[in-house]
């Protein structure tokens, strides 16, 4: 098969399923067809029970796409390019220590308290579980998906000092969660003996684990400032909406290429330029037709990738082997998840509240609201031979259950939640 009639296939799944829902069953678009496909492959695993045999061209075609790979390396540029183009710098900054503790603090956090609580637990389920392999789990769970919030937020109508939170910390804590994950899989790889593995990540003494902290988010900044600041430059020079959207492609691919070749976070490096683009640029750079262009071109993109990355979500589960203990410690991980993400966020703003006022219900709707999705699945699907394949495969199982949950339980439960916060309060602004 090749490349054309491979995408070509992907993108007539997904607008056969889109279009499903929209016609039958009117869920929110990532929502509905993630259900759509999850219930259409559980139907071809139960035909094949029945001696019917019809998913093998549909594993095929999963293991073709690689869904790790295209959302970390290819989705991902552009779904947090255009999900930062929309958020307010102003809004942002007035939020920006509930965000920049979450976003750090909170992802370690998380990590810790989920890491320690699977290995704790672990035994009492039957399942052997290292503590450095269930410290992984709580890396790439810890971070809330920027994907699948941004989607579901705008839809659920919550007030705006919420939504910035919650959408602000997830374009960032990402990039966090990215970057711990992959130091601990490194620790992981080296405890393993796995010379292959552990040279991939950073130096792991306390210097170079600093080191690359400092390299991937700081360099990241950097990157996305300069490559931003060059192209509203660019932008202020010429009016000419073809162009000018021409040029916010071109920077979003072209710093995204450039992140990963320099060993500096893609993923911030992509919310920092269109940050800066998305206010600075449309401010002073842009006409009035090009911004309405500009929000056009990215609003169809955002929601094209985001119907093809949930049905691929849902279509995943025919790669995975669900066997007890692996689903019960899924079970497990679920409240584990929720629990720490209820202390990181009730921490941070217990913290802040001397500073600041919060809406009410703020940690329950920050909590419930953090959902997690796609990066997560491509951060599991991503572990290689640093973890046993039988270690791999159960805590694969638990992350696909744990963002299942998150979508489908928390994603349509969270518009009811909002309503019930009072419209009138809103955030004091820190000064």
């Amino acid at each position: 098969m090749d490349a054309f009639t491979f995408l070509s296939l992907v993108i007539a799944t997904a607008a056969l399923l889109a279009w499903f829902n929209h016609r039958f069953i009117g869920l929110p678009s990532s929502i509905g067809v993630m259900l759509v496909a999850l219930v259409m492959c559980l139907g071809l695993a139960l035909a094949d029970a029945l001696g019917a045999h019809l998913t093998d061209p549909v594993e095929a075609l999963l293991k073709r796409f690689d869904l790790g790979h295209s959302l970390l390396d290819v989705m991902l540029a552009f779904l947090l390019f255009a999900g930062s183009l929309h958020i307010d710098l102003e809004d942002l900054r007035g939020q920006r220590w509930v965000i920049g503790i979450l976003a750090t603090v909170g992802v370690l956090l998380s990590t810790a308290l989920v890491g320690c609580g699977l290995w704790a637990a672990a035994p009492l389920l039957g399942v052997e579980l290292q503590l450095m392999h269930a410290m992984v789990f709580g890396a790439l769970i810890a971070p809330t998906d920027p994907i699948a919030v941004l989607g579901i937020l705008k839809k659920a109508n919550v007030p705006k000092s919420l939504e910035t939170k919650i959408t602000g910390e997830s374009l960032f804590n990402d990039g966090i969660g990215v970057v711990v994950f992959t130091v601990l899989l490194g620790l992981s790889a080296a405890q393993a003996g796995d010379a292959h593995g552990a040279g991939h990540g950073p130096s792991l003494d306390a210097a170079g684990v600093a080191t690359f902290f400092a390299q991937e988010v700081l360099g990241a900044v950097v990157l996305g400032l300069a490559g931003g600041w060059i192209v509203f430059l660019m932008l202020r020079a010429v009016d000419d909406y073809v162009v000018e959207v021409l040029l916010t492609l071109a920077l979003c691919m072209g710093l995204y290429a450039g992140a990963m070749a320099m060993h500096t976070s893609g993923p911030l490096t992509a919310v920092v330029a269109g940050l800066l683009v998305g206010n600075t640029g449309r401010r002073f750079g842009m006409s009035d037709k090009t911004r309405g262009h500009l929000d056009t071109f990215w609003e169809l993109i955002d929601g094209i990738l985001n119907v093809v990355l949930f049905v691929l979500l849902g279509m995943e589960v025919l790669l995975l082997t669900f066997d007890g203990a692996a689903m019960g410690l899924g079970l497990l991980a679920i409240p584990l998840t929720l629990a720490a993400r209820f202390l990181s966020v009730g921490g941070t703003v217990t913290a802040l509240k001397r500073r600041r006022s919060f809406t009410p219900h703020a940690i329950k709707m920050m909590t419930w609201g953090g959902l997690r999705g796609g990066i997560s699945i491509a951060l599991a699907l991503s572990l290689g031979n640093a973890i046993p394949a039988e270690t791999r495969n159960t805590l694969l199982v638990a992350t696909y259950m744990v963002v299942v949950f998150s979508i489908f339980v928390q994603g349509l439960t969270v518009g009811r939640m909002a309503a019930m916060i009072p419209r009138e309060t809103s955030d004091a602004v820190e000064s």
